[in-house]
């Protein structure tokens, strides 16, 4: 597998092409009944973006995170990575990809109750390649002084800060958040949601959020809208905001 790891965030369409999706479909079989995740689904995604997946539940932009995120196959279609064709890499390589290219951000945490803050993303840097160190990890997303609490100790958005802090201390090149601020109140998610901006903006990591949330995609440079496994539309935000002029 090749280097992961840009240095600089360019500028989108102008940044070099770090994703393609081509023609996904993906169908599940429920007994008799076959059910169309995704149909024919095409896009391209740019180094250092942020762009958000926008969808009603069942919609599909999970299933479509799933498969970029290299934990799932479509049953259709093609994924390349800077060239590298995803839907025909072997099993080492997608491992290769989840662990080098790949942080994930689930709504609901997945820290380890038992390990501190510091613990749990030592977790990752342990046997990442070139990771940032657990404590600068923690303090890029505000939580330096919180290193040595356990989850139990810690509000919902700082464990979900900490499980973002676990998920860029690899220096992955694709952030893949997967409704983070779902299990968040209000003000809460939007503190979470100002790490993951940051993130995107100081350290040039690809971005996606899927949300069904509108009013989050205001903070995006792209918005991608799926409907019944389907992109619906496909467009850029002339004026992009701050997650603090964000309200819902």
């Amino acid at each position: 597998m090749k280097e992961f790891i840009k240095d600089q965030r360019a500028e989108n369409e102008s940044s070099p092409m770090v994703l393609q999706v081509r023609g996904i479909s993906k169908r599940y079989r429920m007994g008799e009944v076959v059910v169309n995740a995704l149909n024919k689904v095409s896009m391209d995604f740019y180094s250092g973006e942020l762009a958000v997946l926008l969808g009603a539940s069942g919609s599909g932009k999970s299933t479509l995170l799933n498969i970029i995120g290299g934990l799932d196959l479509p049953s259709e279609g093609s994924l390349f990575f800077h060239g590298l064709e995803l839907t025909a890499a072997s099993e080492k390589e997608l491992t290769a990809y989840r662990r080098r290219a790949i942080g994930f951000v689930f709504q609901f945490y997945n820290l380890i109750s038992s390990l501190t803050a510091l613990e749990n993303v030592q977790l990752v840097t342990d046997i990442a390649e070139n990771p940032i160190s657990p404590e600068e990890a923690l303090m890029l997303v505000g939580l330096e002084n919180r290193m040595n609490h356990f989850p139990a100790q810690l509000s919902g958005g700082e464990q979900q800060r900490v499980a973002i802090a676990r998920a860029l201390a690899k220096r992955p090149e694709l952030l893949l958040c997967d409704e983070p601020t779902g299990a968040l109140d209000y003000q809460t998610g939007k503190i979470v949601l100002d790490v993951i901006d940051r993130v995107n903006r100081n350290l040039g990591t690809t971005t996606l959020v899927i949300t069904h949330n509108v009013s989050i995609a205001g903070m995006a440079d792209r918005v991608i809208t799926l409907r019944s496994g389907e992109v619906v539309e496909d467009r850029r935000n002339t004026r992009k905001l701050s997650p603090s002029e964000l309200s819902w």
